[in-house]
Order: C-alpha cells, then structure tokens, then sequence
C-alpha cells in the first residue's frame, strides 16, 4: 500500500472513531436514560467497603490547581464556601490537596463544624517514603486535625505505579493502622494506571475522571465505566472527578451531573466551586436531574 493511502484511510478511520464518540457523547447529553431514583447533593453514601460516609457532593478545593494555589484559593471565598455548604445544604464532604494550598482554608472552617461530622480528603504528591511520612505529619498540622479520614497518591500516571511506589503505599497502610488516616488510595491520571488500581488490593479510595464527553479523562467513558465497575465489584470506594470536564461542560451542567449519576459507578463525586452562586447551583441540578 502506498503510504498516501495508508494515511488516507488511517485518517478516515480516526476521524469515523472520533465522529462515533463524538455521537455517543451527545446522545448521553440530550436523550438519557431515566435515573432508577431520586438523587439529592446531601445525600448520605458509603466510600465503598470502608465504613466511611459522607454527601454524594465533595465540595472541590483545586480547579486549576497546581504549584499551591487553584482558582478557589485564588479568587474565591473558599472557607466561606465550605461553611455555607455545610451549614446550609449539608455538604460534609472537604476535597483538598497540597498542591491546591487548601489546607487553611479548609482548616479555618473545620474550627467552627464537629470534626465527626465531616470528612477531609486530601492528597500527597510526594514520591519519596520518608517524605510522605512528613508530609502526613504537615498535612494534620495544617488542616488542624487529629487524623485525616482519606489520604490519596497524588495524580498517578504510571502504570507500574503499585510497585513503584510501594514503599509509600507502606507508609500509608502504617498510618492507618495507627489510626493517622482512616483510609487510602489513589487519584488516577492514565488508563494503565487506573487499570493497576483496579487490580490492587491496597486501593481503598479511587479518585477518577469521568464525563460523558471524555474530556480530560483517562479514556474513553466507556472504557472507564467497565473498569469502574471491576473496583466496584472489590468494594473500592468511587470518588468522581473532572465531572463537568474541566470546564469543558461548564454550560450543561444538569447533563453532566446527571451523566454521572446515571452511570451507577460513583458512590460521590467531587466539583469545585468558585462562588456561592456556583455552589447553590450545582446542588439545585443534582435535585433536578
């Protein structure tokens, strides 16, 4: 075969897949399946097998977060955000990161809510054991608490990353038997990843990009779900994440929210509000869908 026409045909055939998801995703979007129920933002679930339970909405600390800051760092009200969520929509669900510089925020708020009634997820990017053991000490200081109920490997791209980085996952099973943190896991950022955590037996917590579009996620939705459905089956609790695609659904919010709780794959998920406008929002289009 000539190479123009091995190009030819490899770009007809690319564009007939893209053309095909592109299809599915709007019919995910505009024709849903009815819910099998009543779903509300408040509502109490369980993280799997770990006993640990919370609201189906995290309030989200990171959009655009990295280097210390997010855009809720940034610009908005964010301890103010958390009390307001808690206080007056049940939210009891604080999604926070190093990486984000959350910490305060979520701390100042933790000072005036029952520390029992509210969970605190956060995540390391460290990937040295000695250093997670610190950071696990500095993230308590920091937050102002005695134990962090679910702490994540920060971002995981590799596939092999359950042996590389065993000496941390170590750290993390010791905390826990100490009663540091009262479960761990991973936040996913690749297909093989995802497929390692699947397979381990240590993940307690999974934090997964999922929308119907597939937009920043580590695969097609289609993909992600038969994969989530693996984790579900060993009792691994299901965070979601990147729900409304990094902004890419930013417009169809009620689509996307309803995207993911149709899918039957999350016990919660997480979005990251920037005003109390946003936030009230959301939790209006989780009622709705």
């Amino acid at each position: 075969m000539l190479r123009r026409d091995f190009l030819r045909r490899s770009t007809r055939t690319l564009g007939a897949t893209l053309l095909a998801h592109s299809a599915i995703a709007r019919a995910a979007l505009l024709e849903p399946d009815p819910l099998p129920q009543k779903f509300h933002a408040q509502d109490e679930v369980v993280l799997g097998k770990t006993g640990i339970r919370t609201s189906r909405l995290a309030m989200g600390t990171g959009t655009i977060g990295f280097g210390g800051s997010s855009n809720q760092t940034r610009n908005s009200p964010l301890t103010r955000l958390l009390l307001d969520g808690y206080n007056d929509n049940g939210l009891r669900f604080f999604d926070s990161a190093d990486s984000y510089g959350s910490h305060p925020y979520v701390a100042e708020a933790l000072k005036h809510i029952p520390r029992d009634k509210v969970v605190v997820l956060t995540k390391t990017d460290t990937r040295d054991a000695a250093d997670v053991r610190a950071d696990l000490d500095r993230f308590r200081k920091e937050l102002g608490v005695d134990y962090i109920d679910i702490v994540l490997i920060h971002c995981v791209t590799q596939g092999d990353w359950t042996t590389r980085y065993r000496g941390i996952m170590d750290v993390l099973s010791e905390a826990k038997q100490k009663g540091v943190i009262r479960a761990h896991g991973v936040s996913c950022h690749s297909l093989q990843a995802l497929e390692a955590a699947a397979a381990s037996p240590w993940v307690e917590v999974d934090l997964v990009r999922l929308n119907p579009i597939g937009s920043h996620m580590d695969a097609d939705p289609a993909t992600v779900i038969g994969i989530l459905k693996k984790m579900r089956a060993q009792g691994k609790g299901i965070v979601g994440m990147k729900i409304l695609g990094q902004g890419d659904l930013r417009d169809k919010p009620a689509e996307a929210i309803r995207y993911a709780l149709g899918t039957g794959v999350l016990d919660a998920f997480t979005i990251g509000a920037e005003s109390q406008k946003e936030q009230n929002n959301l939790i209006q289009r989780v009622a709705a869908a």
